[in-house]
């Protein structure tokens, strides 16, 4: 059975995108098929850059579900949440569509990875947020962090929210690309591990190498 994983961030820009391609990157050495697949896309017309960053960072080039944008079946022209996109493009979100690619490509690959729009309480409708939608489809989680100032708050309450919904936190991905103050930093891994160690016994950290 395919495994499917959400990835979702402590907010926009914690670096999801990247990490999600470093994780497909590791499953494909251990000699897995890996999909990635975007949730929602803003701020493009046509395409997703996010899943052509995968593509690039992973080395595969594009993948044949990509063409027929299976793997980004939802896309907004404005850069903004996905409630607002919507509304300016005069649009709804159709959450069917992302369903019916998630299970195609869940289908047809060992792993799949869906990379969120922001972070977890990013608003799909007035009354529906990207947290509900890994909750209601049952999809274990990987949360991006990383050592910039106040991370440690954006985190905790990103994993209070998690344990509140009981969500499968399979990793907690320390993104090490931002650790430009090594004191900031170090706190940061450590206090976040140690929570981690409490709240989250069976949640494995990975540290995502900065980009070379």
């Amino acid at each position: 059975m395919s495994e499917t994983l959400f990835i979702s961030g402590i907010d926009t820009d914690a670096g999801k995108s990247y990490c999600t391609a470093w994780l497909a990157r590791q499953m494909m050495d251990r000699g897995l098929s890996v999909a990635t697949q975007k949730f929602i896309q803003t701020g493009n017309t046509g395409r997703s850059e996010d899943i052509e960053l995968h593509r690039r960072l992973t080395g595969t080039g594009p993948l044949p579900e990509d063409a027929d944008l299976t793997t980004s079946p939802v896309i907004f022209s404005y850069p903004a949440s996905a409630q607002l996109a919507a509304r300016l493009d005069g649009r709804e979100i159709d959450l069917s569509a992302i369903d019916r690619s998630r299970e195609l490509l869940a289908s047809r690959y060992d792993a799949l990875l869906i990379e969120g729009a922001g972070g977890l309480m990013v608003p799909v409708t007035d009354d529906f947020l990207t947290i509900d939608y890994v909750t209601s489809r049952r999809l274990p989680l990987a949360l991006v962090t990383n050592g910039i100032l106040g991370s440690i708050n954006h985190t905790i309450l990103s994993l209070e929210a998690i344990a509140a919904r009981g969500i499968e936190l399979k990793y907690l991905l320390y993104n090490t690309h931002f650790d430009s103050d090594a004191i900031i930093a170090d706190d940061t891994r450590g206090f976040i591990g140690r929570y981690i160690a409490r709240h989250f016994p069976s949640t494995e950290i990975l540290e995502v190498p900065s980009i070379k």
